[in-house]
């Protein structure tokens, strides 16, 4: 039988003076009537009964908009005169009740969880207090259990989130208790990731699944670069270890574009949905984040098409699997020293590597030690993290967390967080290879210099980086067409390889970039240099180029200052000797932006307005914080 939502089976009082007392009178009495400095031993408890509700705030998967689990959030603390539930939390630990309120709490939310539809589809994050570790470790897995097995929840879907908020250094046995929690099935995250003075070494001792990023570095992280530097590390980190990165806290629509580009994995925050006790709130699938998600990186798309190329499907272990599934597997796949483990939900949850079974399978009495109900171990005894990352990274980050997860055999591919496959170093370096191969045929084959792809590309990663001042520079020529159709395309050929040298020439910097759109059209786009700097050498690219093309007209039409052609119409018309105009967009430090073909789509009308002007050059500029 499920628990019902409503279900007022954990609501026994265990004070007499509160027996008459109901929920009704309690949410009656004025907050300050109840202050929680006068509640004594065994008064916290019983009264949170009456008034402590579940919250379910959504978690969703960034790519797609679909939800992937639920924060589980306590509702009504106020009432019994606590600013926030951690301040409940604490005086119930003061009070020696903190198992009786953490244990009431949980069962409300797993009942909460248990009627929302689909929900065996999905994953509860619950506050798990490590305060509570050495306190029943044994009877608290055992109720625990029974409220799954009552509600029909697998262990799988269910993840305890550990708090920074305690030094667990010192607390005996928990890296056993986590360890015995891994291998239950249970997942595990680290909640307000850098908020406290643990994470790190919290994420060096334990196997978790989630990395939960505080909302302190979330917040306008579109504005503030330190959080985005601080941010990628992170994920990076997270993704070599095995681990998917939650963004907590996600405010608003910018704020969601950077997450997702950093690779955070999953997010959750208002500007997804608010917390609610209303289960019919909670929805399968919030469709405002795909729609502000279509301008997905070019590269990761381009990327994906390599990638899915070179998936291996391995066969698959559940970590919930005897040994004996795994034995035969290397036994039917001798060539193979390793396979994938996933949970109930298709999540992976590492490797097994045979080197880790050869204590059994070398054994004189390994088989039958595996036989014996004492002894048996499962696969989750056995499973070590490995490196994930999302099918639709770049490659580039992948070969990245893969080179940075030191003796991993492979790389874990994930779509839609479930596994996809996997990589190996050879397929990684076969990606890497084609990809280098791509990037040389998108080179223009006249100039050399990079293509289209490359160009958008250049621009998607620069106005995410909003550490410093950038540049976006659209060249074109003027008069090149009568020009080319009057003196030959070897002439025009002659212009567009001068313009180019003078780039090579002018732009040398590892933050500059040069590219070919095509035909007379050229690319610039410069970082960290003021205005001050770049409109002197701009001005100079223009004098030297009209000087060099001047020679490659005849001397006639040099003394003329111009030639004639024939324009659409075909009438004749004197044409002006070929100059270059550029328009530049300037995009200061602190501006973050996500909308590439906005971004390229202003610059070319600045390009027009410089081909309208007497000096052929004109600056915009997009202004940020300062």
């Amino acid at each position: 039988m499920k628990l019902s939502y409503r279900d007022n089976h954990f609501f026994s009082s265990s004070h007499d003076f509160w027996r008459g007392i109901s929920k009704e009178t309690v949410l009656a009495v004025p907050l300050a009537a109840l202050p929680s400095r006068h509640l004594g031993a065994d008064q916290i408890v019983t009264l949170a009964k009456l008034v402590i509700e579940t919250a379910l705030q959504p978690i969703v998967e960034t790519s797609t908009g679909d939800c992937f689990g639920y924060e589980s959030l306590m509702r009504g603390f106020d009432r019994l005169g606590f600013p926030s539930p951690l301040a409940l939390l604490d005086r119930a630990h003061e009070n020696d009740e903190l198992l009786a309120l953490e244990h009431m709490v949980a069962t409300r939310a797993l009942a909460a969880f248990a009627a929302v539809p689909g929900f065996s589809e999905r994953t509860l994050f619950i506050n798990f207090d490590t305060r509570l570790i050495g306190v029943d470790d044994d009877g608290v897995l055992q109720r625990l259990d029974e409220h799954l097995k009552r509600a029909g929840i697998p262990p799988s879907s269910l993840c305890f989130e550990l708090s920074e908020r305690h030094d667990n250094d010192g607390i005996q046995g928990f890296d056993r208790v986590l360890q015995r929690l891994r291998q239950h099935g249970f997942k595990l995250a680290i909640d307000d990731f850098g908020a406290g003075f643990s994470g790190l070494r919290l994420l060096s001792r334990a196997a978790v699944d989630y990395v939960k990023i505080d909302r302190h570095f979330i917040a306008r992280i579109d504005s503030t670069p330190r959080h985005r530097h601080l941010v990628k590390h992170i994920v990076t980190m997270a993704h070599k270890l095995g681990a998917r990165v939650i963004a907590e806290g996600v405010e608003t629509e910018a704020e969601f574009h950077v997450c997702r580009d950093l690779g955070c994995d999953l997010l959750q925050g208002y500007f997804v949905a608010y917390p609610t006790v209303c289960l019919t709130d909670l929805r399968p699938k919030y469709p405002h984040l795909a729609q502000a998600g279509e301008t997905r990186r070019r590269t990761a798309s381009a990327d994906s098409v390599l990638i899915r190329r070179q998936i291996e499907q391995l066969p698959t272990v559940r970590e919930s699997d005897m040994l004996d599934t795994t034995f035969e597997l290397f036994r039917t796949s001798p060539g193979q020293t390793f396979f994938p483990v996933l949970n109930a939900n298709g999540e992976p949850r590492g490797v097994i590597h045979e080197v880790h079974l050869k204590e059994l399978i070398y054994h004189p009495f390994g088989r039958d030690l595996l036989k014996n109900r004492v002894y048996q171990r499962r696969v989750a005894n056995f499973a070590t993290p490995a490196p994930i990352a999302d099918i639709n990274m770049p490659a580039d980050e992948m070969l990245d967390i893969f080179a940075g997860a030191n003796g991993s055999d492979c790389l874990i591919l994930t779509e839609n967080m479930r596994y996809a496959g996997i990589l190996s170093a050879s397929s990684l370096l076969r990606i890497i290879s084609e990809k280098q191969l791509k990037s040389a045929r998108d080179q223009n084959p006249l100039t050399g210099l990079p293509g289209n792809r490359a160009i958008r590309d250049h621009v998607h990663d620069a106005i995410l980086d909003g550490d410093r001042d950038r540049f976006f520079c659209y060249c074109d020529f003027d008069n090149f067409k009568p020009f080319n159709d009057h003196y030959g395309f070897h002439r025009g050929d002659a212009a567009i390889t001068l313009f180019s040298a003078l780039l090579r020439r002018h732009f040398i910097g590892e933050e500059d970039f040069i590219g070919h759109v095509g035909g007379d059209d050229f690319f610039i786009g410069l970082a960290g240099v003021a205005r001050e700097e770049v409109e002197p050498v701009l001005a100079r690219l223009l004098g030297e180029f009209a000087d060099g093309v001047r020679e490659l007209y005849s001397e006639e039409d040099r003394s003329k200052g111009g030639m004639s052609g024939h324009d659409r119409a075909g009438e004749t018309k004197i044409y002006p000797l070929m100059r270059c105009s550029i328009g530049v967009l300037g995009i200061e430090a602190g501006l973050v932006l996500t909308d590439v073909q906005a971004v390229t789509a202003r610059v070319a009308e600045l390009k027009s307005w410089a081909k309208a002007s007497h000096r052929g050059l004109v600056f915009d500029s997009l202004l940020g914080d300062r």
